[in-house]
């Protein structure tokens, strides 16, 4: 088996999925762009290297050598994940680290890019609690800001209670219409 074959066509199945969720709410331009680092050699080379077909390769490169190099590279270059709002602090810990509120165009997005993820790696087992299921099984909550963590768990259980077609519906009428995106 090609390893960097197969991680292309996982990556490239993920983006599509990516695309299909937010072209389904608006954010076309997001869509088309969504995870383009990870077709950069800094990021592909270690996917290829590291691709397994039923978790994320940087996962891996993390257990191999004790952190991602594809990571780093990719979450600074990424606004739909939460780490790419993390800044110093001036107020709440100050010297320290605190997240900062993400436009809400970028929530949705990292939302449809959890959803996307599981469709990946569950196969036809896939179900809409998953991305939630997933989501809470974080030993430790992710470093949201308030307004954030809101969001994301308020649509994480849209999703579970209500199914994709309802969710994607209020995200498109309600979360998106009368904002900046």
């Amino acid at each position: 088996m090609n390893k960097a074959w197969e991680h292309f066509k996982t990556i490239t199945q993920h983006k599509l999925l990516v695309m299909e969720g937010c072209f389904k709410v608006g954010l076309y331009r997001q869509g088309l762009l969504h995870d383009l680092s990870k077709y950069s050699p800094t990021e592909f080379r270690v996917g290829a290297r590291y691709w397994q077909g039923d978790r994320s390769p940087n996962n891996a490169e993390r257990e191999a050598i004790g952190y991602s190099s594809a990571w780093l590279h990719h979450k600074g270059r990424n606004k739909h994940h939460y780490e790419y709002w993390i800044d110093y602090s001036s107020k709440e810990i100050p010297g320290g680290m605190a997240p900062a509120p993400m436009p809400k165009r970028y929530v949705v997005e990292m939302f449809m890019d959890r959803i996307a993820a599981c469709k990946v790696y569950h196969k036809e087992a896939y179900t809409d609690k998953d991305p939630l299921a997933y989501y809470q099984s974080s030993k430790t909550p992710p470093p949201l800001h308030p307004r954030t963590r809101q969001l994301l768990e308020f649509l994480l259980h849209m999703l579970a209670e209500q199914g994709e077609e309802k969710t994607f519906r209020y995200i498109r009428l309600r979360i998106l219409k009368n904002s900046r995106r």
